[in-house]
C-alpha cells in the first residue's frame, strides 16, 4: 500500500540571492519519471478548486478577531482550520497533496527550508492532520511550530500525480499572519494568568505616567495595535531594517531590532527625537494621542522618519509594535531616571566653587521621569531565573553594539546586580539605582567628592495596573529598598503659582556648625537638562550640636513664568558648605507645573471636547487631536486663535465597533502650551444587551 496522504510543508525564504534547488524539497515530485512531462489532467485527476480559511472561526479561537483585517491571523503553536475544496472526494489511499506556507521572496533566495508533517528530522515541527473528509472539501488542522517565524505567509496547495504536479496560484486572500502566542505553554512568551494576557497583549489603550514623584500625573495613549494597517506597519519595520527572516521567531532578536528601529538615530527608523522647544518642522511630542497615526504615516512615506518624539512617544509606539505581534508588554515610568553617559554606573554632578552646577564638566543627567518598555519572555541565552520581564528601550540615549538601542535586559538581573548578562544591564542598572556623586571643582581644575546621594535615583517606578487605569508600583522588581535619606532635605509647596521651598538641615555632631547654603533655581527640560537658571539664593544657617533647623525660601510666579516653555519643570539644587569642616551637603527638588484640559462626553454616542484658555494670554495655531480605540479613528481640529479666557467646544459623533471598556482621549497642542490632555472611559454594551 502507498504511504501516503497529505503532507504539510512550510517554505521559508530569505531576501537577497538566487535559489538553489534542494533535492529533498522536490523528492516527491520526481518519483516515477526522469524528465519533464506535459500535464494533461482528466476528469478523475484531483484538482484544487478553492481554499476556505475559516477566518471568523479561527480568529475567535486564536483571539485575533479584534484585528481590523480580512485575512486570517493566527498565533503560533496553536491549531487552525483550513478547508481544501477539490473537484472530487479526496482519497488518502492514492492522492498526494502538499500544503505549503511560504514567507519571503523565493525567487530572490537561497534559503529554502522544508518541514514535513511527522518528520522526526524536521528543524521546526509544523503539524497537519485531516479533521474531516467529505463531499468535495477536506478540512485540515494545521499547527505552526511554537517557535516558528512570525510574519505574513502565503498559502499554496500542490497536487502530485505520476504525470507531474499542479500548484495553486498565489492568492492574497489566503495569506496568513502568524503571531507570537502568550496562550501556548510551548511559546517563549507564555503567560499563565489570563488577566495578565488580556492586559499585556489585548489591551489597545493605556496610561503613561509622568510628572514627578511628589506631583505625579498621567496621560492616555491609544496603542491601536488592531487598527487596519498597523500589523503591516510593524512587519514593514522589520523588513525596512533588513532583519533576516530566520531570526523573526526569536523574541530577543526581534525586540532588539525593534529597539533600534523605533528611533531614527542611525537607521532611518520610525521617530525623530527632539528635546528642544522648536517643533515647527513636525508635530510636538505632547500632541500625539496614539501610535497608529505615527506608524501608518511612516509606512505611507516609505520609511521616512516621523517628527517628533520624546521618551513616552518612543515607548508608546514600541508598546504597539510588541503587542501587535503578540508579545506581552507594558510601558513603565522611572522617576528621577539617571543617564550614565560614561558607563561608570554612577551619576556625576560637578559643582563650581560657588556651589553651582558646572555644565562644562557635568555630562551625566537625571531625567525627572523616563519611560521605556518591558516584554515578558523566557531567556534561553541566560540562566532561567532571569526569565520573565525584560526591559527594552527605544529612546536613543547611548549606543549598544553600534546602534542606538537598549535591551532586552532581565529586570530580575538588574535587581540582583548581575550585570554580566546581555543586553545593556549596566546602563539600566544606573538608570534606576546609581549613586549621585557630587564633585567640587576649584579654580585650578582639582576635584574632590563632597557628597554622595544613594537614594535620589529611581525613587519610584510605575506601570499601569492590570484591569485598571491606576498606577502599580513595581520599584521592588528593579531594586531592593533604599536606606535612609540625606541630612539635608528640600521640600516644596505650591501656592497660587508661588513656590515655597523648605531646606531642612540636621547637625549630626556635638559641635556648633555654620552652614553656607546656596540655592540654585532653574527651569529644566524633563530630561533634567538645564533650560535657564533664573535665580540664585545664598543664606547662612547656624546650628547647635544635634540641632535640626529649617529655612523657607520663596520663589514667586513672576520670577519664573517668563522662562517656562513646553513641559514646565522647575528644579532646585541646594548646596550647603560647613564652614568649620569644609564638608558639603547637597539636596535636590523638582516641581512639575501641571496643566490639564477637561473633556466631557455627550449622550447618544457623541463626544464633546471642551477647553478653556486660562493661560493668561492668547493661544495661536492650536491643534486638538481626538481618537479612541474601537470608537473612532484619529480626528484633528485646528484653531488659529483661542483668546485668553475664552472656551472652545468641539463635538464629534462616533460609532463603537466592539463592546467592552473603551477610552476616548484628546490632546491640545500649540507652541505656547504643551501636554494638555483629557480622557474619558466608556463601557460599550453588546448589541443584544438589555438594561
Amino acid at each position: 500500500m502507498m504511504e501516503p496522504l497529505v503532507q504539510m510543508l512550510a517554505w521559508v525564504s530569505a531576501e537577497g540571492r538566487l535559489p538553489k534547488q534542494n533535492p529533498r524539497a522536490f523528492a516527491l515530485s520526481s518519483q516515477g519519471f526522469t524528465g519533464p512531462r506535459i500535464f494533461i489532467p482528466d476528469a478523475s485527476t484531483l484538482r484544487v478548486i478553492n481554499l476556505n480559511m475559516y477566518e471568523q472561526t479561527n480568529k475567535m479561537a486564536h483571539r485575533t478577531n479584534m484585528y481590523d483585517y480580512s485575512n486570517l491571523i493566527v498565533r503560533r503553536g496553536q491549531e487552525f482550520t483550513l478547508g481544501i475544496v477539490f473537484n472530487r472526494l479526496f482519497n488518502p489511499q492514492f492522492d498526494i497533496v502538499n500544503i505549503e506556507f511560504l514567507i519571503g521572496e523565493p525567487l530572490l533566495s537561497d534559503l529554502y527550508l522544508k518541514y514535513e508533517t511527522d518528520s522526526l528530522n524536521s528543524v521546526v515541527k509544523w503539524k497537519g492532520r485531516v479533521l474531516r473528509n467529505q463531499a468535495a472539501e477536506t478540512k485540515m488542522g494545521i499547527t505552526p511550530a511554537a517557535d516558528c517565524i512570525v510574519g505574513l505567509f502565503s498559502t499554496y496547495v500542490t497536487v502530485i500525480t505520476s504525470l507531474g504536479k499542479v500548484r495553486t496560484e498565489r492568492n492574497p486572500k489566503t495569506d496568513i499572519y502568524i503571531l507570537f502566542n502568550a496562550w501556548n505553554p510551548s511559546d517563549m512568551v507564555f503567560m499563565a494568568n489570563e488577566d495578565d494576557r488580556t492586559e499585556y497583549v489585548l489591551n489597545s489603550v493605556g496610561i503613561i505616567f509622568n510628572g514627578t514623584v511628589s506631583d505625579k500625573s498621567s496621560r492616555p495613549w491609544n496603542f491601536g495595535q488592531f487598527q487596519q494597517g498597523v500589523l503591516d506597519a510593524c512587519l514593514f519595520i522589520l523588513d525596512f531594517g533588513k532583519m533576516p527572516l530566520e531570526y523573526r521567531g526569536d523574541v530577543v532578536k526581534v525586540t532588539r531590532k525593534a529597539s533600534a528601529m523605533i528611533n531614527s538615530q542611525d537607521d532611518n527608523g520610525v521617530l525623530v527625537g527632539n528635546w528642544s522647544n522648536d517643533f515647527s518642522l513636525g508635530t510636538a511630542p505632547t500632541a500625539w494621542t496614539g501610535s497608529a497615526e505615527i506608524l501608518l504615516s511612516y509606512v505611507s512615506k516609505g520609511g521616512v522618519p516621523i517628527k517628533y518624539a520624546q521618551c513616552w512617544v518612543y515607548a508608546g509606539v514600541f508598546n504597539t509594535f510588541l503587542r501587535c505581534l503578540g508579545l506581552p508588554s507594558r510601558l513603565i515610568t522611572n522617576y528621577f531616571s539617571a543617564h550614565d553617559s560614561l558607563g561608570s554606573i554612577e551619576t556625576d554632578i560637578v559643582l563650581d566653587e560657588d556651589g553651582q552646577i558646572d555644565m562644562n564638566y557635568t555630562t551625566d543627567s537625571i531625567w525627572n521621569y523616563h519611560c521605556w518598555n518591558e516584554v515578558f519572555t523566557k531567556r534561553p541565552d541566560i540562566p532561567p531565573v532571569f526569565s520573565g520581564w525584560q526591559a527594552v528601550d527605544a529612546t536613543p540615549q547611548e549606543t549598544s553594539e553600534g546602534y542606538y538601542r537598549c535591551g532586552p535586559v532581565s529586570v530580575a538581573a538588574v535587581k540582583e546586580g548581575e550585570l554580566r548578562y546581555e543586553y545593556d544591564a549596566s546602563f539600566v542598572f544606573a538608570e534606576v539605582n546609581s549613586d549621585v556623586v557630587f564633585h567640587k571643582r576649584d579654580k585650578y581644575g582639582n576635584t574632590e567628592v563632597v557628597s554622595v546621594n544613594t537614594t535620589y535615583v529611581g525613587q519610584l517606578i510605575l506601570t499601569k495596573m492590570v484591569g485598571s487605569n491606576e498606577p502599580e508600583d513595581i520599584t521592588h522588581t528593579y531594586k531592593y529598598p533604599e536606606g535612609k535619606g540625606p541630612r539635608m532635605e528640600a521640600k516644596q509647596i505650591n501656592t497660587a503659582g508661588d513656590i515655597s521651598l523648605t531646606i531642612i538641615v540636621s547637625n549630626l555632631s556635638n559641635q556648633v556648625r555654620t552652614v553656607n547654603i546656596t540655592l540654585t533655581c532653574k527651569t529644566d527640560y524633563y530630561t533634567g537638562a538645564t533650560n535657564q537658571q533664573f535665580k540664585l539664593i545664598t543664606q547662612d544657617m547656624s546650628l547647635q550640636s544635634w540641632e535640626t533647623k529649617q529655612q523657607v525660601f520663596t520663589v514667586t510666579a513672576n520670577e519664573y513664568m517668563e522662562f517656562i516653555t513646553g513641559q514646565p519643570f522647575l528644579s532646585f539644587i541646594a548646596c550647603g558648605l560647613i564652614s568649620e569642616t569644609g564638608m558639603s551637603l547637597t539636596s535636590m527638588a523638582v516641581v512639575h507645573l501641571n496643566l490639564k484640559g477637561p473633556s466631557q462626553v455627550g449622550m447618544d454616542m457623541y463626544v464633546t471636547v471642551k477647553f478653556t484658555n486660562t493661560a493668561g494670554y492668547d493661544l495661536r495655531d492650536v491643534t486638538i487631536r481626538l481618537e479612541g480605540s474601537d470608537l473612532m479613528l484619529l480626528k484633528t481640529k485646528q484653531y488659529s486663535n483661542i483668546r485668553q479666557g475664552s472656551t472652545v467646544k468641539w463635538t464629534e459623533s462616533f460609532t463603537p465597533q466592539m463592546p467592552g471598556s473603551k477610552m476616548l482621549m484628546a490632546c491640545l497642542d500649540c507652541a505656547a502650551l504643551r501636554n494638555v490632555c483629557g480622557q474619558v472611559d466608556i463601557v460599550i454594551q453588546s448589541k443584544d444587551y438589555e438594561d
